[in-house]
């Protein structure tokens, strides 16, 4: 039985085969998934905000109950706007556990409503995140396996462009 609104936060900076794997999986437990860029004017990625919010829209648009958006601010602001209680979150080694964690105690102690559900990554996508993407495509290596077939050629021209 499917219930409530979760919001999936990152940069998703591309969006990887990991990040796929949580959002189909959050999207099987909730009635509505909402995949949201922290969008941190201090930290700049390496794709714009809205360049990233099309590659997730295209990548997810075969999941029905997947919505998007991007944010500044707080966190559990941005569930109250939303009404969403619950936080989703991948968990790929330990290390990822120790900040996970923490920002979820930090959460919960501002806001006790919001909770924090983290899904472990499956296992064939535990290394894989969007810097190692990066640091691939940039040298011109194949990304292929790692981020959804539809922005492979995408991606890769965007990262190949960057080192021109």
């Amino acid at each position: 039985m499917k219930e409530g609104v979760c919001v999936y936060p990152g940069s998703f900076d591309p969006i990887t085969n990991g990040h796929m794997d949580i959002i189909e999986r959050g999207a099987a437990i909730f009635n509505e998934v909402i995949v949201s860029i922290l969008h941190n004017p201090a930290k700049e990625g390496a794709f714009p905000v809205r360049k990233r919010l099309e590659m997730i829209q295209k990548a997810c648009a075969h999941i029905p109950n997947v919505t998007f958006d991007c944010y500044d601010g707080l966190l559990v602001d941005y569930m109250r706007i939303k009404n969403a209680s619950v936080v989703l979150r991948g968990l790929r080694a330990v290390s990822d556990f120790e900040s996970e964690f923490q920002m979820a105690q930090l959460n919960h102690q501002i806001a006790p409503d919001v909770e924090t559900l983290f899904l472990m990554t499956s296992p064939n996508h535990a290394y894989l995140s969007s810097s190692v993407v990066r640091e691939i495509g940039s040298f011109g290596g194949d990304i292929s396996p790692f981020i959804p077939a539809c922005l492979v050629d995408e991606v890769q021209n965007f990262l190949g462009q960057e080192n021109k």
